[in-house]
């Protein structure tokens, strides 16, 4: 008997560290770098507010971990979409060790850390007189149905 799971992430933060990209011995881009995501609460006793904060440490693979080391600053906004993942390692000196992650496989720069807006997308915009052409030609003709309308 199958069992259905589901291990999906999605966060918005901001990054505590810039990216570090690095390559594998098979030329295999990888990018590791943290999220900031914050909360706020009132206790139900109508107690004062509150705050929490939570670190996570994110990984992106191939292509998009290239694109996150261009774009990705300390300090910038992001939304990441991936699965957690856990993993367990021995040291050198034999001790154990154990580190949650995100693995990624959607980022989105939604403000940069110099205080603008990542672009809305991947299209250009077009220049004014472009913009002005281009909307033209969306305009169609319309019949006039208002006496058709039975009230």
């Amino acid at each position: 008997m199958s069992v259905r799971s589901l291990n999906k992430v999605m966060l918005i933060g901001n990054l505590t560290r810039d990216p570090n990209l690095r390559f594998t011995p098979n030329s295999t881009a990888v990018c590791s770098f943290g999220i900031a995501t914050n909360r706020s609460w009132t206790a139900a006793d109508g107690g004062e507010k509150q705050e929490r904060v939570d670190f996570h440490n994110i990984v992106a693979w191939s292509k998009l971990a290239e694109i996150c080391g261009q774009l990705l600053h300390k300090g910038d906004k992001v939304y990441v979409e991936g699965r957690i993942q856990t993993r367990d390692w021995k040291t050198e000196a034999g001790d154990e060790r154990r580190v949650t992650e995100i693995v990624i496989d959607n980022m989105m720069l939604l403000s940069n850390s110099r205080g603008g807006s990542a672009p809305a997308g991947d299209e250009e915009m077009p220049a004014p007189e472009e913009e002005s052409t281009a909307k033209a030609d969306q305009v169609t003709e319309t019949e006039d149905v208002s006496d058709d309308i039975p009230f």
